[in-house]
């Protein structure tokens, strides 16, 4: 694997690669790497010739400083990681690197799909997102990004952002599976926070999901699914659901009934003590 800090060099070694004729993959990522990182890794690997994965905690897309400065990543960790799962090649720039002095967001017509849910409640974060995201996607120049699920709004957005972008419109973003622990707890690096007791308690979130999936498959209504849901994890004492938002997963638009769209989807966001864990779950796939 080689490691890669400064942008001239990157876009050498993916000058070179492209040059043998290899397809590019990329893996972004905020460090703090578990299981879910790599079976992104492992999707790369399969599906692309030449495989980069970036590990930058990008300062831009947290709205809260402290939610920052307590996101959980271990640099030494992360390179062993990486080149146990056979990177090529591992890009992990400074802040210095990525962002030049009084350098501002670019502008990207997003629309609706950054603006509800994370976007409604974290304002900021997808222009810090797409910032990142469009610096790297300009360097690289993938063929293929690889993007967990768990961030299902974020698919949206990054999606969208590629569609009217004439130089990046030719990316393909390939969505992967949520990996959850044995209990269900979507993995995250921020789990790695949770307290003994926090960490008892995460698992009732999807708990709690799937008993909405089976409430609406005995014929419950939006509104009953919705409320079934947010009591069931609210009334666990360390437990606080921000939002539920029950939505068309083409559109991340609110649906009022089960036959407003083809993709429904489950999206939440809940507070364990004071890390903030988000989740989702479909209640009616388009396939």
């Amino acid at each position: 694997m080689i490691i890669i800090r400064e942008k001239a060099a990157l876009i050498e070694a993916v000058k070179k690669a492209k040059s043998e004729g290899l397809s590019i993959g990329f893996v972004p990522t905020m460090g703090g790497l578990h299981a879910g990182h790599l079976s992104l890794i492992d999707r790369c690997k399969a599906e692309t010739d030449f495989c980069i994965a970036s590990v930058f905690l990008n300062p831009t897309q947290f709205n809260d400083k402290n939610d920052l400065i307590t996101y959980p990543h271990d640099p030494v960790q992360d390179e062993s990681l990486l080149q146990l799962a056979g990177v090529d090649v591992m890009f992990a720039p400074s802040v210095e690197e990525m962002y030049d002095a009084g350098e501002t967001a670019p502008k990207f017509n997003i629309g609706r799909v950054a603006e509800v849910m994370e976007g409604a409640h974290r304002p900021g974060h997808f222009e810090g997102v797409v910032w990142v995201v469009s610096k790297l996607f300009r360097l690289l120049t993938p063929d293929k990004a690889f993007f967990g699920e768990k961030d299902f709004q974020q698919i949206a957005v990054i999606r969208r952002m590629t569609e009217v972008s004439e130089d990046m419109n030719q990316i393909e973003i390939v969505p992967c599976p949520v990996i959850r622990e044995s209990d269900g707890l979507a993995m995250s690096s921020r789990n790695n926070r949770l307290s003994l007791e926090q960490r008892s308690a995460a698992p009732e979130i999807f708990e709690a999901l799937q008993a909405g999936v089976d409430a609406y498959k005995s014929g419950a209504g939006i509104s009953e699914v919705h409320k079934l849901v947010v009591d069931l994890i609210d009334q666990h004492p360390l437990l606080k659901v921000e939002y539920f938002s029950i939505v068309d997963g083409h559109t991340l638009e609110d649906v009022k009934n089960w036959d407003d769209a083809d993709d429904v989807v489950g999206c939440i966001t809940v507070f364990c003590g004071d890390v903030r864990l988000i989740d989702h779950i479909r209640f009616i796939s388009k396939e």
